[in-house]
């Protein structure tokens, strides 16, 4: 039998693209063909490049279409691929919101013109993921025929990230594994380590990855002083993150906004306690003082003193990893997941094919 195959929009070196796609071949047995626009989201020049090429982009997914024959088109971001694949003209279609929601920066001036394309990819749309209910709320508020939204992370690989840790107990050993852009906040974390380090306490902090805040955070912790503990690993394998968290005893994220972190599911399961922000997409997860913390928005005191607290209550602490480990198994097992998502596909295809 033929293998079908499937045209995967996105950006192809993002880990949550990578787990999909990886997926869907393991589990469901596709061939995937990949397309995605080649200029960075950088800076203000190569952005108007992008919005240039994204306007051309439609004939050469065409052109790819017309050689690979795909049997389904899957995209990520509604605003950008989603509506790429909503034009391609395959069906069916399955597009994913990647955050709360896709309608981002609120202040954008491309605010109405990224509404009426969205509309426009949710209308055409098969099957709309939403890795986590806290995207269904601008969904519903934007009128989405919700019986085309599935509800369902695509997981983490739980043999990959054991539940095992080799840290220090009787220090913090931090990490942070977000990327180094504006609105996951690093600089929140530095000054509140700032202020542990002002306070005597020892700790050490990994801050994993790339990105331009790169060498504002540098300066930052050497202004803090404490650029000695602080060790800013640069972008490293993925296969190389399962041991940074087992060597690790506090996770730390702290986004303005959030859809669904896999990085978070990771910590989760690798016995590494979380502590991150009081937003929507980490409330549907962490229960503050339960399974981890909640802070507030920018706020890097009460970061220092929720980390000093998790630090001094140790039973507390493995209590929660225990809750967390056993959770991921049961809402974020990459294997029954993956299965899931790759047999609703197959689903979608067969029944178009029978239309």
């Amino acid at each position: 039998m033929t293998k079908k195959k499937i045209l995967f929009l996105g950006e192809t070196y993002r880990a949550d693209a990578i787990t999909w796609m990886n997926g869907l071949k393991e589990f469901g047995d596709f061939d995937i063909v990949t397309w995605e626009l080649k200029t960075p989201n950088t800076s203000f020049f190569s952005r108007l490049i992008r919005i240039f090429e994204f306007s051309l982009a439609i004939f050469s997914i065409r052109k790819i279409i017309q050689q690979h024959q795909p049997d389904m088109v899957i995209a990520e971001r509604t605003t950008s691929y989603g509506f790429l694949a909503a034009l391609s003209g395959v069906k069916p279609i399955a597009i994913a919101q990647q955050g709360r929601t896709d309608i981002w920066p609120e202040k954008s001036i491309l605010l109405a013109f990224k509404k009426i394309i969205q509309h426009y990819a949710f209308k055409k749309a098969d099957l709309i993921h939403a890795w986590g209910s806290v995207m269904t709320i601008s969904m519903k508020a934007t009128n989405v025929d919700m019986k085309k939204v599935l509800v369902l992370p695509k997981g983490i690989d739980l043999i990959q990230f054991k539940y095992i840790n080799t840290a220090n107990p009787s220090k913090i050993n931090a990490i942070v594994t977000r990327s180094l852009a504006p609105d996951y906040r690093h600089e929140v974390i530095l000054k509140a380590f700032g202020i542990l380090n002002q306070k005597g306490i020892d700790f050490t902090l990994t801050i994993v990855g790339d990105g331009k805040q790169l060498p504002i955070l540098k300066a930052l912790s050497k202004k803090l002083q404490i650029e000695t503990k602080v060790n800013f690993t640069g972008r490293i394998q993925n296969t190389k993150l399962p041991e940074l968290l087992q060597n690790s005893n506090i996770y730390l994220s702290m986004p303005i906004t959030e859809g669904v972190s896999a990085s978070l599911f990771e910590a989760m399961a690798s016995n590494c306690y979380p502590i991150v922000t009081d937003i929507p997409g980490n409330q549907s997860w962490i229960k503050h003082r339960e399974n981890g913390q909640l802070i507030t928005i920018d706020d890097y005191k009460m970061l220092a003193d929720e980390i000093i607290w998790a630090f001094e209550n140790n039973q507390y602490r493995k209590e929660a990893k225990i809750k967390n480990r056993k959770f991921v198994e049961e809402n974020a097992d990459y294997k029954i997941n993956m299965k899931i998502i790759a047999e609703k596909y197959h689903e979608l295809i067969n029944t178009q094919k029978t239309n």
